[in-house]
């Protein structure tokens, strides 16, 4: 039997392409997107970033965030997000999370974003400024982020004032809706109550009080005034005493012997109400009984 042998020159063939440009290189993994701040947009995939830890919205209009998507889907996002670099080819929002959220909505793969070097106390102002901007936080929002900013970053009042361009007394006001029970910063936060009523409402101090009041202010749909109103009357009762009589009518002392001489004489409560001269008499019973005795005043029945 012949030996089978290898040709050399079939060998070489056998490497293909090989033989003559050499071994293949495996091929390049995707590059990340530049980490380096460019000053231009970038397309950066989603997947690739992360939601601000710092976020100072909790809440987010569903109807309105699924218009903003169809707007994306048809248009594209418009105004880019601003992110920051956090190695790995990782990105952390700092603006422009509703554009992100409805990005995804729609399945986007990237979107145009620009990268700002900045550190994570820069990137927390520049979200809560951002948002304060916006001026569609609620004020429990609000109130938290101002907090945040001034534990996380040992900011007093006013450096926070400052850093987000309000003024010491509201930064003061907003952080004393933190003082109110939990039950009613939800109702500030759902809108059931405002700022106003809030701010009315703290005056009574205690959490049960303030509960309570809450409750009857809610119940009642008072205004803000009226709020203010029963806050001052729970704290002063005195004060509640005095608007009623003010607001009592002034009796004719004429009238009110009358009234009480028909009291006497049917055994039933009388009202008259008299005004320069005309008015009505107004005589409440309770049953026949009551309603036979008025006729045989009357010389009736």
């Amino acid at each position: 039997m012949e030996a089978t042998t290898t040709h050399p020159r079939r060998a070489a063939l056998g490497k293909g392409i090989e033989s003559l440009l050499g071994p293949r290189q495996p091929a390049a993994a995707a590059a990340a997107p530049p980490a380096e701040p460019t000053g231009r947009p970038l397309e950066i995939p989603l997947e690739r970033i992360e939601r601000n830890p710092h976020q100072t919205r909790t809440t987010f209009d569903e109807e309105k965030l699924a218009e903003l998507a169809q707007s994306i889907s048809a248009n594209g996002v418009l105004v880019p997000i601003t992110v920051r670099a956090i190695g790995d080819g990782r990105y952390q929002l700092i603006m422009g999370e509703r554009r992100w959220r409805a990005s995804q909505m729609v399945g986007k793969a990237t979107i145009p974003a620009v990268v700002e070097k900045v550190s994570e106390q820069k990137a927390l102002e520049m979200t809560i400024v951002e948002n304060l901007q916006r001026e569609d936080l609620n004020p429990m929002e609000q109130a938290r982020a101002f907090e945040r900013l001034a534990r996380e970053f040992k900011m007093t009042q006013e450096q926070v004032a400052t850093r987000t361009g309000k003024n010491r007394a509201s930064v003061t006001n907003f952080l004393r809706l933190l003082k109110l029970p939990v039950s009613l910063q939800a109702s500030v936060e759902t809108g059931k109550l405002s700022f106003g009523h809030a701010k009315a409402l703290l005056s009574l101090e205690s959490d049960e009080r303030m509960v309570a009041a809450g409750l009857k202010v809610l119940a009642a749909d008072l205004s803000v005034r009226q709020t203010e109103t029963y806050v001052q009357e729970l704290l002063n009762p005195e004060r509640k005493q005095r608007r009623e009589a003010l607001a009592a009518p002034v009796v004719d002392p004429n009238v009110r012997e009358a009234q009480d001489m028909l009291q006497r004489k049917l055994g039933l409560k009388v009202h008259i109400e008299d005004k320069h001269g005309k008015g009505r008499v107004v005589i409440e019973y309770s049953g026949v009984d009551d309603f036979d005795a008025i006729l045989a005043a009357l010389g009736e029945g």
